[in-house]
């Protein structure tokens, strides 16, 4: 099995899960939305975001640093409050068009597929930004988003205290072609 086909796979296979927010990408009037969802992460959800401790005005600094560096950051919007997010970093000094990613979802919603939703949101985006790869780095104890990353293919590896991964976003762009395909094809024949 090739990296990302369990990723695909699954994606075929499951149906959707009942969720009430929209995965969206965040504009800039989402500032606030975003930082207080950072703010509002718990003890560990925050340690594992920021791969440690970090207070709550270097939260906010981080927050509008994101909005002002051009980052990516796709949302999980519920009543108008982001629940969970994605950011795309851009890597401008590796040699491949890479996007470093990061991820965060509100204690209560975790493990329901909002990490799943987000992260198929951003590989679109980072597709779109003609990245190649992504790249993902986590702390050793933070099993979930070593698992999501496995689950969209990355190859994890233990160094200097944090566990690094490299996503190939190759198999993405053969998979979502065809699913563009087919729903242009799908539509057009709706119409004849």
């Amino acid at each position: 099995m090739t990296r990302g086909e369990g990723y695909l796979k699954e994606r075929a296979m499951r149906t959707a899960q009942p969720f009430t927010g929209t995965t969206r990408q965040l504009r800039p009037s989402d500032l606030p939305r975003f930082r207080e969802h950072l703010l509002r992460l718990d003890a560990a959800s925050r340690r594992d975001r920021f791969n440690g401790v970090i207070n709550d005005a270097c939260v906010a600094a981080y927050a509008a640093r994101c909005f002002a560096d051009g980052t990516t950051v796709i949302g999980y919007v519920e009543n108008g409050r982001v629940l969970g997010a994605a950011e795309l970093h851009e890597r401008p000094d590796d040699k491949m068009p890479t996007g470093e990613i990061a991820f965060s979802v509100e204690r209560e919603l975790q493990h329901r597929g909002i990490g799943s939703r987000l992260f198929e949101r951003l590989i679109v985006n980072a597709l779109g930004l003609g990245y190649i790869r992504l790249f993902v780095t986590t702390h050793r104890d933070n099993s979930a988003m070593k698992s999501l990353a496995r689950k969209f293919g990355a190859d994890m590896v233990f160094e200097q205290g944090e566990t690094m991964g490299i996503i190939d976003l190759a198999p993405f762009i053969v998979s979502f072609s065809l699913e563009f395909a087919t729903a242009k094809a799908a539509s057009l024949s709706d119409v004849a």
